[in-house]
């Protein structure tokens, strides 16, 4: 018999498509899981973004995990309540982003300087300046910041609080 601990385990094998070092799991997406028989599984997804390019690949993962798992009838649901928030992003999973070169949401949802312009200082995941300046609000993903270290000279990418 298969339990959600089994199924939650499993998922994490994972990796995010856009983030290979850390899993779906890690990144706080999985919301739910409901194994209605040993055949029949349904998962819940909440996106990070409205619109993020990745949920469809995340969705096909998941669908093609538990195929290979042996389950018959899945179904994977998106939900977006409550919404995702990097504070469901795990410490380990922030030291893998942070070892990778991106910077890990370093404030809880409490910060929203994203919305009221306010300067935020973000720690270089290079050498660990603070002396860091924003470049572009949008990264190599809608999920990112692309900032600059004042220090190195490395440009590099901020994983957004929200």
């Amino acid at each position: 018999m298969h339990t959600k601990d089994d199924i939650f385990l499993l998922l994490s094998e994972i990796p995010d498509p856009e983030i290979p070092v850390i899993s779906i799991t890690d990144l706080g997406v999985i919301r739910s899981i409901d194994i209605k028989n040993q055949e029949s599984i349904s998962v819940n997804i909440t996106p990070t973004y409205s619109g993020c390019p990745a949920m469809k690949q995340i969705e096909d993962d998941v669908k093609k995990k538990l195929l290979d798992y042996g389950f018959k009838n899945i179904a994977v649901n998106m939900v977006f309540s409550p919404p995702w928030t990097t504070d469901w992003i795990p410490e380990e999973a922030k030291e893998r982003l942070r070892q990778y070169g991106i910077a890990p949401p370093e404030e809880s949802t409490q910060d929203k300087s994203w919305l009221t312009g306010k300067k935020v200082t973000v720690t270089c995941p290079r050498c660990s300046s603070r002396n860091t300046k924003l470049i572009s609000q949008f990264g190599s993903t809608a999920c990112k910041a692309l900032h600059q270290c004042n220090d190195c000279l490395e440009p590099f990418d901020y994983f957004k609080c929200i």
